[in-house]
């Protein structure tokens, strides 16, 4: 089977002031197409900046990344965002919902940006609504959803588009346990139906059950557990 993502020699790190705070060290794995991968570690491993590099928000201090055998490193930032913008879905663990915007107006949003025809776009917003089990919240503003309901427009959202990845960023964090449950049972099935590759970084050891592959981020090493 193709290797659908690859990063090697991966390193990247900040300065604190006037220290050099090392977050990545020549990390290097492979991930293979419709695959769902959680990568562990604690608050502040890093998790969220491997995560950043792969989307092309940041980029690395040293090492490669292909996505679908394009290599994001030798892209233009330019280049790195309208790539961004048709090929991954993100989730956060704040939702990142736009308040001013109604449940449909933020779903359809990722297709306006890639100007799909304004009928197809609702079209497919209101399928991706309903198969979250929110249809009825087209409407509404996000103010007036719960944590979990919030949560699932968001997972509409990331994958309106028919993204080639998706990546979740502590897609449970902010959940109740039982809310999270469900969210992550949601999310994974949805991706395993779509057939697309799923990369989540959590704390959570109950997100690795749902996994095919599990890794651990640890003092800048990505190392697999399985």
């Amino acid at each position: 089977m193709n290797v659908f993502l690859r990063f090697q020699d991966l390193t990247k790190s900040y300065y604190e002031g006037d220290v050099r705070r090392v977050v990545l060290q020549n990390a290097q794995a492979e991930f293979r197409p419709g695959e769902i991968t959680a990568i562990l570690g604690k608050s502040g491993s890093g998790k969220s900046t491997l995560l950043n590099l792969i989307s092309g928000i940041d980029e690395p201090d040293s090492g490669q990344i292909w996505v679908d055998g394009r290599d994001l490193t030798a892209l233009s930032e330019r280049e790195r965002t309208l790539f961004r913008r048709t090929s991954i879905g993100f989730i956060f663990q704040f939702f990142n919902l736009i308040p001013t915007l109604t449940v449909g107006e933020n779903i359809s949003l990722p297709l306006e940006l890639n100007r799909v025809a304004r009928p197809l776009a609702l079209k497919k917003a209101q399928e991706m609504l309903g198969a979250v089990g929110l249809l009825e919240r087209w409407d509404t503003f996000p103010e007036k959803l719960s944590g979990g309901e919030q949560q699932r427009v968001a997972l509409a959202r990331a994958l309106v588009h028919d993204p080639l990845l998706i990546l979740a960023d502590e897609p449970t964090g902010n959940l109740d346990e039982e809310t999270g449950a469900q969210v992550l049972a949601l999310l994974t099935r949805l991706t395993r139906e779509q057939n697309r590759t799923l990369l989540m970084v959590t704390h959570s050891q109950e997100a690795a059950i749902h996994a095919d592959h599990v890794f651990r981020l640890s003092h800048g090493q990505l190392l697999a557990e399985r």
